[in-house]
């Protein structure tokens, strides 16, 4: 996105570095990276970042309102609401199409925002290793606002921890060693000092939880949990994982974010939200009268994750087909640009815009971010087999310093 650095760094790869850069970014934790990391960083100008930053600082008005929980309340399942819900989620991700406009330039549109963590270790570790084997320019960063390494993870840690000590806080999922992000989990025990458990592994006493600790061999209270658990991912593998921890249940624990957040601040929000860079979203259930034009919508299930059950190319029957319309969005699709130039067809991108909020903040704070690079319909690995110059990526993002 800018363009005499991305010629530069087209002009200068070659195959044997990126093999290079590969090895190196896999050597601390051998086959751990299940997802493919793409060939390119991006590079974000200052002014296209503050576009992003701008829209999450209205995002936030939002979420920060009085009303916002009672108009998110029927967004929480019955079966997955969770007792003593903090104030805040301490994390937020907000996802960024960079599209086009009405008069051809480049601008960001909102896809998708989550109350939820995500890869807030591996992309401490991966942009490094980034600049270990490209020419990046040092006003060129991952972090937001004003971040550094030192004082990001500072952050990353006191909010993951709290005023626990580190064997009483773990990182929970459902068979963390068998994610595809399981490098996350690694580099944030790296980072953070905190162990990946698995729910099968949680021991329940009364409102206690335990685990075993894999330094001592003790088992070792729970006070506080940096949740990873997705509940749709729960029910789906029920029957696979057998006896489990009911989580839902009224526990001496804390979260970190705390799992009603996941819905609160998600698909959900859309429509509450009216902003340039957020596209037109609506309810189905709401929709007094279908627009004429469906084949410029999108339709989407709330309550799903990694894109499952989403209709790029709405047609009648797909709305007529819902049985449950309060359950779904209908949401302006944005024109993604081909933005990344590559030795073959350009790619299209996407900017995940990664927030933390401590306790004792008014409202969350940019920290970092990630890319995702696509050549197919929509982002993400499944659909784009085959294809290079697509996968992870990170935003290196211009910084003017003063």
């Amino acid at each position: 996105m800018v363009k005499d650095l991305r010629q530069a760094f087209n002009s200068a790869f070659t195959e044997e570095k990126y093999n290079e850069f590969l090895k190196d970014l896999n050597s601390k934790y051998p086959g751990a990276i299940e997802f493919r990391v793409a060939e390119t960083p991006m590079f974000v100008d200052a002014v296209f970042a503050e576009k992003m930053t701008d829209a999450c600082e209205r995002i936030l008005d939002v979420i920060t309102d009085p009303s916002f929980l009672s108009l998110t309340d029927r967004s929480i399942p019955a079966t997955d609401r969770v007792p003593n819900e903090t104030k805040h989620s301490h994390m937020i991700a907000f996802d960024f199409g960079v599209c086009l406009n009405a008069e051809n330039e480049l601008e960001p549109q909102l896809i998708e925002m989550q109350g939820f963590p995500t890869l807030f270790g591996f992309q401490v570790y991966y942009p490094e290793i980034v600049q270990k084997h490209f020419s990046i320019p040092s006003n060129y960063t991952q972090y937001l606002g004003d971040y550094t390494r030192e004082t990001y993870l500072n952050d990353l840690k006191e909010i993951i921890i709290g005023h626990h000590p580190v064997e009483n806080v773990i990182l929970l999922e459902i068979k963390p060693h068998e994610q595809k992000t399981r490098i996350d989990f690694y580099c944030t025990q790296e980072y953070v000092g905190i162990q990946p458990v698995c729910i099968t592994e949680l021991i329940n006493e009364g409102r206690n939880l335990f685990y075993i600790n894999e330094k001592s061999k003790k088992k070792t209270a729970v006070k506080r949990i940096y949740n990873r658990v997705i509940f749709d991912d729960l029910l789906a593998n029920k029957e696979k994982l057998g006896d489990f921890v009911d989580i839902t249940q009224d526990l001496d624990v804390e979260w970190v974010p705390h799992p009603n957040w996941f819905y609160r601040i998600s698909k959900f929000t859309l429509p509450f939200i009216r902003h340039p860079y957020v596209p037109a979203t609506y309810f189905l259930n709401e929709i007094q009268e279908l627009p004429t034009d469906l084949e410029n919508y999108v339709l989407k299930p709330l309550f799903s994750f990694a894109g499952q059950g989403v209709v790029i190319d709405v047609a009648l029957k797909d709305i007529e087909a819902v049985k449950d319309p309060e359950n779904w969005i209908l949401q302006r699709k944005v024109n993604y640009a081909e933005v990344i130039q590559t030795p073959g067809q350009p790619a299209k991108a996407e900017i995940r815009l990664m927030y933390l909020w401590k306790d004792g903040w008014e409202r969350a704070r940019p920290a970092t971010n990630l890319a995702r690079l696509s050549k197919g319909k929509m982002i993400g690995v499944r659909y784009n087999k085959d294809k290079d110059w697509v996968g992870g990526s990170v935003g290196l993002i211009e910084h003017k310093f003063k």
